[in-house]
């Protein structure tokens, strides 16, 4: 039996109605009954779960930051009694966000510093991330956008979006644009269809990505008519944001199912957090049922250096230790790569256990996931080797 398989949150379950019980069944699978119903102040938290004092204080302090706002779908998985709940850790305020460390910042991947229009960040050569809004389904309290997303942070987005267009126009080496923010999915779906037609009607934008959390904070926006609209624009890619594996409800699992079905590719990036995900246990978990949801691991992120986020940042070597734990003991579709997006705007860097023993000309010396040393001799030059073959015979010689 897998270490997962007896994990609590491994099977799909249902939360309705939860903290709302007398909501019927067609208000509760509105998207926009939930949105207008999300808890976004203390005293609707105080009704619904017993906070902790630096809760309190924390959602006080969010309206300065970052705002309170999370879906009563989301709310539901939350359990009231444990103030070291996983879901709780990532959407409730805590007094510790308050406190800057010295190595944080507002901007902890420099994109401000790539954006040559306001809302469009140009870091990486063939490919931009398209910033559409500034609001989402829920507020994750380690964003790393919080400067700008909720409109509570210091800043405030103002996306020209006619002039990322001409932009992306003019720029013809970008193939990719990713639209995040925020989160595009909480468009209309007219406005989403046609914001994607007027990317794909750019000739050199071979694909489009979506980064959305809005099929795990509010599954029930993924109705037939939004796949029907996204399904116009393949090739069309999503990145959605799972955390732990009591994320993947029922609701969501079925969400996931009718993007997939629409044909539309889906990856997962999660972000390594302390008290949430931060085991092997619940890593495997997750992974594993992201799989039964038709969607691949995609990254594992180390939290960003955003301003009081040092309570939910775990170590490195946390990261380095559950890859280890994940890479050979199941599928290599279950292992997602950690990253690291370097401090500053330096972008994602790969962080892998150490294989590697020794490499030189000659051989490549390395361990497997058992900890067995094995040895590969190094590729000969081609043209060594003609050298030292008759002529005429190399083909055969180096094909043989």
């Amino acid at each position: 039996m897998h270490q997962d398989d007896q994990h609590p949150d491994k099977t799909f379950v249902s939360h309705f109605p939860g903290h709302w019980p007398g909501v019927s069944p067609e208000d509760w699978n509105d998207w926009k009954w939930q949105m207008r119903h999300r808890v976004t102040t203390v005293e609707q938290l105080e009704k619904l779960i017993p906070l902790e004092p630096g809760e309190r204080a924390g959602v006080i302090l969010s309206g300065t930051k970052l705002s309170l706002g999370v879906t009563p779908h989301f709310f539901n998985l939350i359990d009231p009694e444990n103030p070291e709940c996983p879901i709780r850790r990532q959407v409730i305020p805590r007094m510790e966000e308050a406190t800057t460390s010295p190595e944080e910042m507002a901007d902890p991947c420099g994109e401000d510093a790539h954006m040559p229009v306001e809302g469009l960040v140009h870091r990486y050569p063939d490919r931009v991330l398209f910033l559409v809004t500034d609001r989402c389904a829920s507020y994750c309290r380690y964003c790393t956008r919080s400067r700008v997303v909720s409109g509570a942070g210091d800043q405030e987005l103002h996306t020209n979006f006619e002039e990322i267009f001409r932009y992306l126009e003019k720029h013809t080496e970008v193939r990719d644009v990713l639209l995040s923010g925020g989160d595009a999915l909480l468009f209309s779906d007219e406005r989403l269809d046609y914001l994607l037609g007027r990317l794909r009607a750019i000739p050199h934008i071979e694909f489009v990505r979506i980064g959305s959390r809005v099929p795990i904070f509010l599954p029930q926006r993924v109705t037939p008519a939004l796949c029907a609209v996204l399904r116009k624009h393949h090739p069309l890619w999503m990145s959605v944001h799972v955390n732990h594996p009591r994320e993947l409800t029922v609701e969501v699992r079925d969400a996931l199912g009718r993007l997939a079905d629409h044909g539309v590719p889906l990856g997962n990036q999660s972000v390594l957090l302390r008290g949430v995900n931060d085991d092997l246990p619940t890593m495997l978990a997750l992974v594993h049922k992201l799989l039964q949801c038709r969607v691949r691991p995609y990254y594992l992120y180390q939290c960003d250096l955003i301003r009081g986020s040092a309570h939910l940042r775990a170590p490195v070597s946390k990261g380095i230790e559950i890859i280890e734990g994940l890479r050979g003991f199941t599928s290599g579709y279950a292992v997602p790569q950690f990253v690291i997006d370097a401090p500053g705007g330096g972008g994602k860097v790969p962080v892998n256990p150490g294989y590697v023993i020794y490499h030189d000309k000659e051989k490549v010396v390395f361990r497997n996931f058992e900890g067995k040393i094995f040895e590969y001799p190094e590729a000969g030059d081609p043209a060594i080797l003609q050298e030292t073959v008759p002529d005429g015979l190399f083909e055969d010689y180096i094909y043989s």
